[in-house]
């Protein structure tokens, strides 16, 4: 896979998506532990289903999807935009929650 590629660069940002999300999930379980909120048992919840799914896409990336992506261009970038949506999402999510 060519690391510049659009879904070598893919492969990077769920990289940072999954440590974010690592330290996201937790403060959160520091927090419920301490607090015993239910509302912040659903943010480790969240973040778990997040962590889970990047994972999982970063294990595709490097097998049989690759092909996938390989064959057409646009499938490509098409996960390479929903990657950096979720990086902004999740970077807001890890500054507001750290701050």
């Amino acid at each position: 896979m060519n690391p510049v590629s659009p879904t070598g660069v893919a492969v990077l940002i769920a990289g940072i998506n999954s440590a974010l999300l690592a330290v996201l999930a937790a403060v959160w379980l520091d927090n419920y532990r301490e607090f015993g909120s239910t509302l912040l048992l659903g943010l480790v919840g969240f973040s778990a289903v997040l962590l889970v799914e990047n994972l999982v896409s970063i294990a595709f990336f490097f097998s049989s999807m690759r092909t996938l992506y390989a064959m057409d261009p646009l499938v490509g970038r098409v996960v390479l935009g929903m990657s950096l949506l979720e990086l902004l999402a999740v970077s807001l999510l890890s500054y507001a929650t750290l701050k």
